[in-house]
This record gives C-alpha cells, structure tokens and sequence, in this order.
C-alpha cells in the first residue's frame, strides 16, 4: 500500500500549487503518485449541493454545521473505492483537503476546539462508519489568514469558475479554522502532522518517502 498524505489549509494557502510541486518531486526521486481533490466539485452531486448551499441556494442548509459536514462527508465516502485503489497502485497518494478539513471547519464554526465532541463525530463518521483509509501523514499550510483571505479574492477576480463563497469572506470564521488547525497539528490528530509552507512544505512530505 502507498503513503496518503493530505495537505490541508485554508482558502486561498496555495494547497493546489503545494499538491502540484509535491507531485513533481516525488516523480522525480522515482515514485509513482496519484492526487485527489476535494471536495470533487463538478462530479459528486453531495459536493456540488455543499457549494450551491454556500453561495446562497438550498434554503437554510448552510446554516447546519452538520449538514455540511455530511454532505463534504459523503463526497469523500463516494471516493472511498477510489481511494483505496489508488494506495494500492501508487507509492504515494496525495490529497488536496481531506477529513481534516471537516473537522477544522466544524469546530471553528461551533466556536469549539479540537478536542470538541464535533471533532470526534467526523473521525467517527469518515474513517469508522464511511471506512476512510486514515492519512499517514497531514500537511497544513503555513499560510495565515490575511494572506489567504487576499489571494482567495484575488484568484476570485481572474477565475470565473472560483468565486468566494461564504466561508472564504468570513473573517472571523478563518481565524476561527486556522487556530483549530494548529490545535490539530499539536494533538498530532489521526496521524504524525507537519506545519509549513514552500519548499519546507515539499520536505516533510517527501521525508515521508523515505
């Protein structure tokens, strides 16, 4: 079985080019790699309700903490064959956004922790009852809120197809996540973590190698 390493981080921390410059090293030293991304918007109907409830439609949806968190839920358990798929023909799997995400994002908006009873209800959900492959590894993304928040916007003007939803212009929601996701990273939730950006970043996950 291969290595799953998610890369977590808020909006807008760069999780795709991270994905993309991990890619090419790990081919690089010889490995062969797959990536995922999630939420898979575009081919999973429950990811694709999650954004249409955050940008306004669906009621009152967006509203419940847990609603969302299952509906982000499910897209990964239909991946689930995927997933294990892909670790068993691949040294190493990366994933932009994974079940930490879930949680962080849960919890933030609860104004609770990661040692909250939210936290413990996703790890059940995704990895007990859905069967999740547990990450070996989590990389979170240096990258602190305004920055995020900043390029979030940014990428929103020059794409068309990634406007800001309403997380990504919560403020005090961002703070809330990135605080929960160091919290995470110090309890070493579900697997060994790494906290960093750029080429520190790209070392600790091809530490992971070997």
């Amino acid at each position: 079985m291969g290595i799953l390493v998610a890369v977590e981080g808020l909006d807008g921390a760069g999780k795709r080019t991270i994905v993309g410059r991990l890619e090419a090293a790990a081919i690089d030293r010889g490995a062969s790699v797959r990536t995922l991304a999630f939420p898979r918007y575009g081919e999973s109907i429950t990811a694709d309700l999650a954004s249409e409830a955050l940008h306004g439609r669906h009621g009152d949806l967006r509203d419940s903490v847990y609603a969302m968190a299952l509906l982000f839920a499910l897209d990964r358990a239909a991946a689930r064959r995927q997933l294990h798929d892909a670790l068993a023909g691949n040294d190493l799997v990366i994933c932009d956004r994974y079940t930490a995400s879930n949680a962080a994002y849960s919890a933030a908006r609860l104004g609770a922790g990661a040692a909250s009873e939210v936290v413990d209800w996703v790890a059940d959900l995704e990895f007990r009852r859905f069967q999740l492959p547990v990450p070996d590894h989590q990389l979170l993304l240096g990258v602190p809120p305004e920055v995020a928040m900043g390029r979030a916007s940014g990428r929103a003007e020059t794409e068309a197809d990634r406007p800001v939803d309403t997380y990504e212009r919560d403020a005090d929601l961002q703070h809330a996540v990135y605080r929960v996701y160091g919290e995470l990273v110090q309890a070493q939730w579900m697997s060994t973590w790494s906290w960093a950006d750029g080429d520190a970043a790209v070392g600790a996950v091809l530490a992971q190698l070997g």
